[in-house]
């Protein structure tokens, strides 16, 4: 049975770097996205510079639920068995509650794309990875799930609740050999920071997460690392 690693929100980021990772290192992977030019795009980035490797794709806007079911359908549909899940869909709108909409329109959204997204795609592949008693589940957070920031409004909320749904599930299936990680990353070189004027060392590299995250998987199934927190050298923005 073909073992994939699936990958949520993979073209760009951490999420691309983490599909480049496990397809150099021989996995086939699955993922998804919003815009189908930019999974064209990773396709063919794939095809000039990994030849052999094996990547499945479909547009899917995961902020919606009937989306999520639709992307674990086709990762299903492929017939073999999911080794990987990152769940690292997700969106970042700064600002402070206090001035976000009054009809709560905002939270509302940051916890549909940074939280259920990671939800309902999770639930409908947790049967195959009981019933093999093997797979592991990261679950892209941020240092902004473990710290309160002046700036992080409904974001930070969503974040949270990520890192207390990924608690929860490393309790409940660590009986059944799945491990689960939470990983924490600071400050990342990624869309979200586009127009800051800062110089891009001061920044986690997208690449440094990926390997971090591959590092994790590599260990024996006797060992999880439960939290990766990772921030830049000189510390939080």
């Amino acid at each position: 049975m073909e073992k994939y690693v699936v990958v949520t929100g993979g073209t760009k980021g951490i999420g691309r770097a983490v599909v480049m990772r496990f397809l150099q290192a021989g996995l086939p992977v699955v993922t998804c996205a919003r815009s189908a030019a930019d999974l064209q795009a990773l396709q063919t980035d794939v095809r000039q510079q990994l030849p052999q490797a094996v990547l499945h794709t479909l547009p899917a806007d995961l902020s919606e639920a009937a989306e999520c079911h639709r992307f674990t359908d086709f990762v299903l549909g492929l017939g073999g068995a999911v080794e990987v899940l990152v769940n690292n869909t997700g969106a970042f709108l700064p600002g402070r509650l206090q001035d976000e909409p009054a009809d709560g329109s905002q939270l509302r959204q940051m916890l549909a794309v940074n939280l259920l997204s990671a939800y309902d795609v999770t639930l409908p592949l947790l049967p195959g990875l009981i019933a093999r008693r093997q797979g592991h589940i990261f679950n892209i957070c941020s240092t902004a799930s473990i710290a309160a920031y002046a700036n992080g409004g409904s974001y930070g909320i969503a974040k949270h609740a990520l890192y207390g749904f990924t608690r929860n599930l490393r309790e409940e299936l660590k009986d059944q050999q799945i491990r689960v990680t939470a990983v924490l990353p600071g400050a990342t070189l990624t869309a979200s920071w586009e127009g800051v004027d800062l110089p891009a060392e001061r920044f986690i590299r997208s690449e440094d997460v990926a390997e971090a995250i591959f590092g994790a998987y590599s260990l024996s199934p006797q060992a999880v690392i439960e939290e990766l927190l990772i921030r830049p050298q000189l510390g939080d923005l």
